[in-house]
C-alpha cells in the first residue's frame, strides 16, 4: 500500500468523512459528501479523496462549470472545498490532490480556478497556493462572486475569498 493514494468517493465514504471532521471539530454533514457523491456521478464535479496509509485524510472537488462568474465566462474549472484533516497535514496529501486536481483539470483547461478564505485559518492554503504558482485574478475581495467596492463594510467568514488561477502547462 502506498502512503497516499488518490481516488473518486464511493458511497461508504460519506459518512467517515463525516465523523473524521466532527472528531476535528468541524461541521460538514454527511448529506454534503452524498450531494458531491451524486455530483459526481453526474460528472458535473470530481471528487478526490485523499488515504494516508489506508486512512481518510482529505479531498477536494473539481467543479467543471465554476458559479464564480469570471472562472464560468471563460470556462475555467475550480478547485472547490479542498480539506486536509489537521493531523495529515504537512504530509504531502494536499500537494498529492492538487497534482491530480492540475493534472485532470489540463485535459480540459489551459487555466486552473480557486478561491482561498483569507483568515489566518487559511494560511497554510495561501502559501501552498502561492508556491504552486496560483496568481490573484484581480478582482480583490470576492463576496458570492462579486468584487468588493471601496467603503463596502462586510463581515468577515468563509465566503470572503480571494480568488486565483494558474496558468497549467
Amino acid at each position: 500500500m502506498k502512503e497516499i493514494e488518490i481516488r473518486a468517493l464511493q458511497a461508504d465514504d460519506c459518512e467517515k468523512i463525516h465523523q473524521a471532521f466532527v472528531a476535528q471539530g468541524w461541521k460538514k454533514p454527511a448529506s454534503k459528501y452524498y450531494q458531491y457523491l451524486e455530483m459526481q456521478e453526474q460528472g458535473a464535479r470530481d471528487f478526490l479523496l485523499a488515504t494516508y496509509q489506508g486512512e481518510f485524510a482529505g479531498y477536494l472537488t473539481i467543479n467543471w462549470t465554476s458559479h464564480y462568474p469570471p472562472f464560468h465566462d471563460k470556462g475555467i474549472p475550480e478547485i472547490v472545498d479542498f480539506n486536509v484533516l489537521k493531523k495529515y497535514q504537512r504530509r504531502g496529501i494536499g500537494t498529492a490532490l492538487m497534482d491530480e486536481a492540475e493534472r485532470r483539470i489540463q485535459q480540459i483547461s489551459p487555466l486552473a480556478g480557486i478561491g482561498s478564505g483569507i483568515t489566518q485559518d487559511y494560511g497554510a492554503a495561501q502559501i501552498l497556493y502561492i508556491k504552486r504558482g496560483y496568481i490573484p485574478d484581480g478582482r480583490g475581495l470576492i463576496l458570492d462572486g462579486k468584487s468588493l467596492v471601496y467603503g463596502q463594510q462586510v463581515t468577515i467568514s468563509d465566503d470572503l475569498v480571494i480568488c486565483l488561477t494558474k496558468q497549467l502547462t
